[in-house]
């Protein structure tokens, strides 16, 4: 976690503590809460960005040659909403995949429509056709999963395969 992100725990135990004394147990609630969805916005966050340098890890090693670049509080837009969280870029010869994962941190940002707790994209360079959005929900056992949503606005589970899939056109293979 960044020093940003240790102060912003910091400050939601301290405002915690505050309506906790204040006898505001709606408050607390609110605060508790966003503290399990940021938990489980990191890790579903985390889990992307390390897939998918795992899988262009492996593919490397196979001898693709795939350069890696990573980037930390980066802010991309989703409709009217802002973004802020993780980039990852996958550049492989002339081609790039790009990773962008994140959800609204401060009530100037936005939120993220349907009621999703975070929001990513997956940009092709040049081949547009190939992106992907994908929204983090909580599945019914609490757990986050992500979910791909198609062009026709129907959504499916995000699985392993497809990261891979992308990986593959990043290769040229597709």
């Amino acid at each position: 976690m960044t020093e940003l992100g240790d102060a912003w725990e910091r400050a939601l135990a301290d405002a915690k503590q505050r309506a906790r004394a204040a006898g505001r147990r709606d408050i607390e609630d609110y605060l508790d809460l966003r503290r399990r969805n940021d938990l489980l916005r990191r890790t579903a966050t985390e889990w992307l960005t390390n897939t998918f340098t795992t899988i262009a890890g492996d593919a490397n090693r196979q001898g693709a040659a795939i350069q890696i670049e990573t980037q930390h509080e980066h802010r991309f837009m989703l409709g009217h909403a802002t973004m802020v969280g993780n980039k990852l870029i996958l550049r492989c010869g002339v081609r790039a995949l790009t990773i962008e994962s994140g959800w609204p941190r401060t009530p100037r940002d936005g939120f993220i429509r349907g009621g999703g707790l975070a929001r990513a994209n997956l940009k092709h360079f040049g081949r547009k056709q190939s992106d992907t959005e994908l929204l983090l929900e909580r599945s019914s056992n609490g757990a986050p999963q992500w979910l791909v949503i198609e062009k026709s606005g129907s959504q499916i589970s995000l699985t392993e395969n497809h990261l891979r899939g992308h990986i593959s056109i990043l290769l040229g293979e597709v």
